[in-house]
């Protein structure tokens, strides 16, 4: 009984903490909504033709000459039913955006939260192009006016960015989590050579590490939902030439583990061995999904032998899936054992002690690769199942992924 009563008691103190970070962050100062300038004569718009968006918070201090730029998540829309249904929320129009936004994590304002960025020029591009930024069609489809123009909204927000003073950045970094994440990576050596005379410039993509499944007894579920992306939105030419050279298949390319190799920026990755996304919506039968959710994911102890070995294996295979260079400048890692999704977007988990690898938090073990204070790579060794840790409490607040569609 007093064990159970300790245990309660920790919970709650976490539960509190929490609460008050929640409280706190909601007190931050929020940021208004910018459309792009001349968005639909550039083709700079969203699925529904609306004008891209971005949250522009200008840098202050000694931070004055430095960019951070974040990449929005948001899943993938890879047929024309998937993508209409985007027309009617964020995902897919800036008419459906909240006009301000409260920025957290990497973002955060509060030098106690982010005392390596706080202070920089933090831009958050939002996402509805459904392609993580790639999608490049002249044509528009007249009979459901959708557009699909990601990759255009990059480069026109980048134009702009560059115009109000990024062009003379001291430091530079491209984010962004999860379907942003992933875009960070696509489009990591195109940043850099937009910024030539910035001395540092490198890429962090969080969660956005999604696994090309070679696992036959699966569904491919990223694999049909990347094909359907890269023929739908024509977003092979975004991809990397020196991947699709090779005569990949541009969907291959569109995998982190076959991309990041012909990244030539340095690049950071943070990403859990048990991503919640992945394994809820990839590695889970749809047909145990809902029983999962029920009586697994509340407590790992409770998972069948089949579901307790089907997270094993994923583990064991993301972590296998990884860079192996030897130049930890050029690829960083922060790879944990929680089950997890995003871990920079909310102050909760980017300072969170319970996501620690190596006594480092994710903001410390970033802001140590960044700067070069501490080059290691951090990684944690595969906990048995029994002790996948769980993520802190995360707001609310904040618009998160959608699942694969029906792909």
């Amino acid at each position: 009984m007093r064990s159970v009563s300790s245990r309660w008691h920790q919970w709650l103190f976490l539960v509190i903490c929490s609460l008050i970070q929640v409280k706190a962050e909601v007190l931050q100062p929020t940021v208004e909504k910018t459309l792009v300038k001349d968005a639909v004569s550039k083709g700079a718009v969203c699925l529904d033709g609306s004008p891209a968006a971005y949250h522009y918070d200008k840098g202050f201090g000694d931070g004055v000459n430095n960019w951070v730029v974040f990449l929005e998540g948001g899943g993938w829309c890879g047929s024309v039913e998937d993508c209409a249904i985007r027309f009617g929320n964020f995902l897919g129009s800036s008419n459906h955006m909240n006009n301000t936004r409260v920025f957290s994590g990497l973002l955060d304002y509060n030098k106690t939260n982010n005392p390596d960025f706080y202070n920089w020029h933090r831009i958050l591009i939002k996402y509805c192009d459904g392609s993580s930024f790639t999608g490049d069609v002249e044509s528009v489809d007249k009979a459901t006016n959708q557009h699909y123009r990601g990759a255009r909204i990059f480069q026109t927000i980048m134009e702009e960015l560059l115009a109000k003073g990024m062009k003379n950045a001291k430091n530079a970094i491209l984010s962004g989590n999860s379907a942003g994440g992933l875009a960070a990576m696509i489009h990591c050596d195109r940043f850099r050579s937009l910024l030539p005379s910035t001395p540092r410039v490198k890429c962090l993509s969080d969660g956005g590490y999604f696994l090309l499944d070679n696992d036959g007894k699966r569904g491919k579920v990223l694999e049909s939902t990347f094909a359907a992306v890269v023929n739908l939105h024509n977003s092979a030419k975004m991809l990397p030439s020196s991947c699709t050279s090779r005569k990949l298949d541009p969907t291959l390319c569109f995998f982190p583990q076959n991309l990041q190799q012909y990244i030539k920026t340095p690049l950071f990755i943070i990403n859990s061995a048990y991503d919640s996304y992945q394994i809820q919506f990839t590695v889970i039968p749809s047909a145990q999904r809902a029983d999962f959710k029920e009586n697994c994911m509340p407590d790992f102890n409770n998972c069948s032998s089949d579901q307790q070995k089907m997270l094993r294996d994923f583990g064991a295979e993301f972590v296998s899936a990884l860079p192996n260079s030897n130049n930890p400048s050029q690829r960083g890692m922060f790879v944990n054992s929680c089950f997890i999704h995003l871990q920079i977007s909310y102050s909760t988990s980017w300072t969170s002690p319970l996501l620690m690898v190596n006594n480092k938090t994710v903001a410390k073990a970033f802001g140590d690769w960044f700067f070069e204070r501490d080059l290691c790579r951090e990684t944690v060794k595969l906990q048995d199942l029994p002790q996948i840790c769980r993520p802190p409490p995360q707001p609310a607040q904040g618009q998160r992924e959608d699942p694969p569609k029906r792909l």
